[in-house]
């Protein structure tokens, strides 16, 4: 075996080490760091459907796979899985009690973000990458020295508020600059069709609760309903409307499962005006009533009510 081989090896079980101290509980556990949680699961989770936000997963044991349109999504311990704008897909996990799922989930900060484009761009050129709304890429040994750097930092409260940031931006500098990172900088930087796109993504999740117009998203994006929906479609493999839809689904299930509120007055509370249209919508996309989602959310995974909301999906 070679000497680099044999490095990334140990580095590796050095990590399993960490996040298996770091992470005792199944479930969520927050971190000294703003934005970063460490997730647990002692047990398989078959296909469900999920809405991350933009952000970063690093599987660093177990494994994850994505299905969103006709594409495969590979996160496990050799690769990691960046997204820049929220995207419904389908996710299922492989864990057990002997070798649980041992995962870092990073909210991504856009300021930080940006401010390592202008960096980047400064000094390599711009990007040309066709923009992807998410991608699943290899891990290489600069990348797992940085998240073993990270995990080292966290475990210890001093380093973790000192260090900490530094080491953030320095895993987004190995996502930015890495096999795929053209295609994310590119995303990042919300240009051309994908970034009207992108902003009219944020605006129905800034305003799904409301009334929204899809001509009006439309019109504020600088294109006819039918251009709008083609792109629309492009960036999330679903229309404006399913998309508005899936948001308010899986907010309202997110307000049952941490705020113990009722599935009438969730469904009011994302923007429903039907109980029973909200039931029967729910049961369509997640497969099950919103009182049996609620209790297998609650079985499988702790996530505490004042924890931040990283992700959409609690997955």
């Amino acid at each position: 075996m070679e000497n680099g081989d044999k490095d990334t090896g140990a580095a590796q079980r050095r990590i399993v080490s960490l996040l298996t101290a770091l992470a005792p509980r199944e479930g969520y556990n927050l971190t000294a760091l703003p934005g970063i949680r460490l997730l647990r699961s002692n047990r398989p989770l078959s296909r469900t459907p999920v809405l991350y936000d933009p952000g970063i997963v690093i599987v660093c044991q177990g494994r994850k796979r994505g299905w969103f349109g006709q594409r495969l999504y590979l996160y496990d311990e050799q690769h990691y899985l960046a997204v820049s704008v929220p995207v419904p897909f389908t996710m299922e996990t492989d864990a057990s009690e002997q070798e649980p799922l041992l995962a870092i989930y990073m909210h991504l900060d856009f300021t930080v973000a940006a401010d390592l484009l202008l960096e980047i761009d400064r000094r390599d050129g711009g990007c040309e990458a066709v923009p992807m709304g998410m991608i699943s890429t290899r891990m290489d040994r600069s990348f797992s020295e940085s998240v073993l750097r990270l995990l080292e930092a966290i475990g210890r409260p001093l380093e973790a508020e000192i260090l900490g940031p530094a080491l953030v931006r320095e895993l987004y500098f190995r996502v930015l600059t890495g096999e795929q990172g053209g295609a994310m900088r590119s995303a990042l930087t919300m240009r051309g069709q994908f970034g009207k796109i992108a902003k009219a993504i944020r605006r129905i999740h800034a305003a799904y609760a409301t009334e929204l117009d899809v001509g009006q998203l439309a019109g504020e994006a600088g294109m006819s309903l039918p251009t709008f929906f083609s792109h629309f479609k492009a960036v999330t493999q679903t229309s404006p409307i399913q998309y508005l839809k899936s948001t308010r689904l899986h907010q309202a299930r997110l307000l049952m499962a941490r705020n113990h509120m009722t599935a009438a007055t969730a469904s009011l509370a994302v923007g429903y005006e039907s109980a029973s249209q909200f039931s029967r919508e729910f049961k369509r996309l997640f497969g099950r009533s919103p009182t049996e989602e609620v209790k297998r959310m609650q079985a499988n995974f702790a996530v505490p009510p004042s924890s931040p909301s990283l992700f959409v999906s609690s997955h």
